[in-house]
């Protein structure tokens, strides 16, 4: 075996592990889908009466930190701190969840608790950006971006799955504010855990010089320059925007379904354990699919599964649902979001990695929210429209997958 692969295998499980901690972490500590989500959109609907409109635009503050993802990644790839460029970040933005979270615990107005949350997505969108620079850096240099997109998303899942369970038995147990603050104090605890393990990744020591900071530059301006990762961006865009109907789902299971707020986050979690099986697919199968045929059979389960919602009847039907449409979703991120890490240009890593993920996560409110107002004021509460209206925007995102370049991949090294 050459010397450098147990380097590599080493380096590559390390980055893995850390991968493994901060993405269960998100999964638990996410606005948008962590343990608080479903505690503080019930707090909302049943105690200010709030209806699907007003939840998701006024909730979209949450996604602000993650559409502008780019500035995390510059800022971190250009102004080292304390001589590292990923590390210290990691530490201080794992801290402030933790601060915040615990701030949420002591609130009970919308007015106070969305700006304080608001802080926890910075903080969680920060850590975020920092990994997915990590990932570029790491998955190009050793051929292992898939791989570490699915232990990222392995993990984020895992513990989502734990998140939203333990959410719908504290809604189920606890009256609305208690359950949300409830939720905010085991968000706070689960950071804790990030700050403990920056030791696992390597980093060399950086600084501010002028040589490097046009080098930087210099692969900014290349990044801007590339037809490629325009179409790209594109892609993702369209990938991820069709109308959505998951505020709106919300409201059918509540009030024509009747499904209770613990069914609901069961539904949750056994959609995270379709994304974990979804993992496991890809590791023993998928893999070995090229990249435009993984994100062609992503789209195609996409659209199947969308479409799977009309057949939405009761809690039978629902957990079949759930299920395939968490493998489909973990299909998806691991065809996207590898495709994302081997477009970007060496050198400018994190913005190039953070401004593909922002278009994605500003794509996703705007379809929530595109969604609800269809739904209200279209659709007139019928959600069967939304739902063929949806799989048919995402069917279309087809034409541009032999527009893109994909990267070769890389020759191993001979044993």
């Amino acid at each position: 075996m050459p010397s450098g692969q147990p380097l590599k295998s080493r380096t590559v499980s390390r980055v893995m592990w850390f991968f493994a901690i901060v993405y269960a972490v998100e999964g638990i500590g996410q606005a948008k889908s962590g343990i608080i989500w479903q505690p503080l959109t019930y707090f909302l609907k049943q105690t200010q009466g709030w209806d699907a409109v007003k939840i998701s635009v006024s909730l979209a503050v949450f996604d602000l930190p993650w559409v502008i993802k780019p500035l995390w990644g510059a800022i971190s790839d250009f102004v080292p701190l304390f001589g590292f460029r990923r590390r210290p970040y990691l530490v201080l933005a794992n801290l402030a969840a933790v601060l915040a979270f615990a701030r949420v615990a002591t609130l009970s107005t919308p007015a106070s608790l969305i700006p304080a949350i608001t802080i926890t997505s910075v903080a969680m969108a920060v850590s975020s950006t920092l990994c997915g620079a990590l990932l570029v850096e790491t998955g190009q240099k050793h051929d292992a971006s898939p791989s570490l997109v699915n232990q990222q998303w392995l993990f984020y899942n895992i513990a989502q799955m734990a998140a939203v369970l333990l959410a719908g038995y504290l809604i189920e147990i606890l009256p609305p504010a208690g359950a949300l603050h409830a939720a905010a104090w085991i968000a706070a605890a689960a950071p804790l855990s990030v700050v403990a393990s920056v030791w696992l990744i390597h980093e060399d020591r950086a600084r501010i010089d002028l040589p490097a900071l046009r080098a930087r530059l210099a692969a900014l301006v290349s990044a801007f320059r590339s037809r490629n990762l325009w179409l790209v961006a594109g892609f993702l865009f369209l990938y991820y925007f069709s109308p959505g109907f998951g505020t709106p789902l919300y409201f059918e299971m509540t009030d024509r379904l009747g499904f209770s707020q613990g069914f609901i986050g069961v539904l949750s979690s056994v959609s995270a354990g379709g994304w974990i099986l979804g993992g496991v697919l890809h590791k023993w199968r998928l893999h070995r699919l090229s990249p435009p045929a993984l994100l062609r059979l992503s789209i195609a389960g996409g659209v199947a599964t969308t479409l799977s919602y009309l057949l939405l009847d009761g809690y039978a039907s629902a957990v079949a649902i759930w299920l395939l449409s968490g493998v489909a979703g973990m299909i998806a991120m691991i065809a996207t979001l590898s495709l994302a890490a081997e477009s970007c240009p060496e050198g400018a890593e994190g913005f190039a990695f953070a401004g593909l993920m922002s278009i994605i996560n500003f794509a996703a409110p705007l379809s929530d929210t595109t969604g609800s107002v269809l739904y209200e004021h279209l659709f007139h509460r019928e959600l069967a429209p939304l739902i063929v209206l949806s799989a048919a925007a995402t069917a279309l995102v087809l034409v541009l997958v032999p527009l893109m370049a994909f990267r070769p991949p890389r020759l191993q090294a001979a044993v």
